[in-house]
């Protein structure tokens, strides 16, 4: 039998698929337990620099949750741990990106979300889909913050599809590419973050977010106690001395 979710790392990326193509990548309970245990192993993976998250097939990235599997287990509210949450309710330090190839529906668009960068093939379809179907979607509440209310509002009360190009134009993906080449450029772009200092890289991404839950005096303050270990590193001491000597910096993490 197929593994229902794939682990590889190339060349310091690591590449968690989702391998259910046959039901456009849906989440049952074995993808589900999967994706933690894949997210868990790139946490612990010294190796892997950056997560990028996709599906298999080129028909979805992920539909959303497998409807006939709740209907059977007639699911009502889902745990907190139902799906991944990075930062909610599995912590993720080093940076995600999302590669998405056909639809990202429901909880496809959760998953999606959760990355800290998303690249679309052409083909990507993405979509809130739970007020089509009766169910909820409490996981869209930083919804607004990426993309703003009026247009996380539409998202949400329509259950419409947005295109590959109206998700760029409202912020919710980095960039578009033929579907062909969705795989090299997430790549090249995983690459390039993870050529950079480690600590930087994940002070960075701390950094980022703290506008979404503190004001800017505190986000200051809190970004301020952040880079401070950045700032007093080895790491710190190579980057200059590297450029000073014309070389690659040689990064420890430390």
């Amino acid at each position: 039998m197929t593994e229902p979710v794939t682990y590889e790392v190339v060349n310091g990326v690591a590449w968690l698929t989702i391998n259910r193509p046959e039901a456009r990548n849906a989440l049952s309970k074995a993808v589900r337990e999967g994706l933690f245990a894949g997210v868990r192993r790139f946490n612990e993976d010294d190796s892997a620099k950056v997560l990028v998250l996709t599906g298999s097939g080129d028909r979805a990235f992920c539909a959303g949750g497998d409807l006939k599997e709740m209907a059977d287990t007639s699911l009502t509210v889902p745990p907190v741990d139902f799906v991944p949450q990075f930062g909610r309710n599995i912590q993720v330090e080093k940076p995600t990106i999302a590669a998405v190839n056909g639809v990202a529906y429901a909880g496809g668009f959760l998953l999606a979300q959760n990355c800290d960068l998303c690249v679309a093939a052409e083909s990507a379809r993405f979509a809130v889909t739970e007020v089509r179907v009766g169910r909820g979607s409490p996981w869209a509440a930083p919804l607004s913050w990426l993309v703003g209310p009026r247009v996380a509002l539409e998202i949400l009360l329509t259950g419409d599809p947005l295109s590959a190009q109206r998700a760029y134009e409202v912020g919710l993906v980095n960039r578009v590419v033929p579907d062909a080449d969705l795989r090299g450029e997430v790549q090249a772009l995983a690459e390039r973050i993870a050529a950079n200092a480690p600590l930087s890289v994940r002070a960075a991404k701390k950094t980022a977010y703290l506008s979404a839950r503190m004001g800017l005096t505190e986000a200051f303050e809190e970004a301020e106690r952040i880079w401070e270990p950045v700032y007093t590193s080895r790491d710190a001491q190579e980057g200059p001395a590297a450029f000073r000597d014309r070389r690659t910096p040689v990064w420890s993490g430390r």
